[in-house]
């Protein structure tokens, strides 16, 4: 069986980003740069290589400078012809989106991801989306996460979600997956748990900011369900699907940085640039130099 591919991504962005004050009072959490990239674009990039048409961004107050990013910068892009600078306009285009592409819709109220994913419902309609969270910054360039499970998704339909195992004390800070069948990298996905007490954890699979889901999770997100935190939770949304459609969780091959915390901020950073032949090699040999 053959299923229609999908072809919108939802990107929830309307986060405060507390936790990088005070660089966020004034820059969105998700332009915060990895290397010389704002985090968002390396999954804006991730969606574009999956084959999605259409990016709609989940925004909130003070979260202009996004629309500004994937527009034309035309007196940048001016001075740069006038100078030649031709690399640098190559650059420039990278970030620029095609007209028509975009859509922005405002979550006004900050009542959980679960609201945010609500949010886009008139846009997304009655299909199949995906959804990606730029704080996760999952990085396999051979193979993006996104791409890989929307193969996935090909041969399965139904909803799909992105999982890696976690150590069993940190179980209490994802969504887990209660696993049936496995069959390599997929798992039957028989239950979700969204942030389990310690030692209440079904598994140790987490979902880690990915999600190809049906239209239908609207209808349950529409019902305003509070859960953990008090917040409307997609994962409790996603869990009410399991049973009524297939459910399937695709584990991760490449590298997961946290990027919505410090330190998995500045691991992305160095990993990400002691990849590159132009910055790599000083920063290698300048780390080993470090006295750690």
């Amino acid at each position: 069986m053959t299923f229609r591919p999908v072809k919108t991504a939802v990107f929830p962005v309307g986060g405060q980003g507390t936790r990088f004050l005070p660089a966020t009072k004034a820059m969105p959490k998700e332009m915060l740069p990895v290397v010389d990239k704002p985090l968002l674009q390396y999954a804006v990039d991730e969606a574009l290589a999956a084959g999605i048409e259409r990016l709609v961004f989940v925004t909130a107050r003070g979260k202009g400078a996004l629309e500004d990013y994937f527009d034309i910068a035309r007196e940048l892009v001016d001075s740069l012809v006038k100078r030649g600078k031709s690399a640098e306009l190559a650059i420039l285009e990278a970030t620029q989106i095609e007209p028509g592409r975009m859509v922005y819709v405002r979550q006004q109220d900050p009542a959980g991801l679960g609201h945010a994913v609500w949010c886009a419902r008139h846009v997304v309609g009655n299909e199949a989306f995906a959804v990606l969270l730029p704080d996760e910054l999952l990085w396999n360039p051979a193979s993006p996460a996104l791409k890989e499970m929307h193969e996935a998704y090909e041969q399965l339909g139904g909803n799909i979600i992105s999982v890696l195992e976690v150590p069993d004390e940190h179980t209490h800070r994802y969504g887990i997956v209660d696993p049936g069948a496995v069959d390599g990298l997929i798992t039957e996905v028989k239950g979700l748990v969204e942030k389990p007490a310690a030692g209440t954890a079904p598994s140790r699979l987490a979902a880690i900011g990915r999600y190809i889901l049906q239209p239908e999770v609207m209808d349950v997100l529409a019902q305003g369900k509070r859960g953990a935190g008090g917040e409307i939770q997609l994962t409790d949304a996603m869990a009410e699907m399991i049973g009524v459609q297939p459910f399937h969780a695709l584990t991760f091959t490449g590298t997961r940085f946290d990027c919505g915390d410090k330190t998995g901020h500045m691991m992305a950073n160095v990993a990400l640039a002691l990849e590159r032949d132009d910055i790599g090699p000083a920063l290698r040999t300048w780390l080993k130099g470090l006295a750690l």
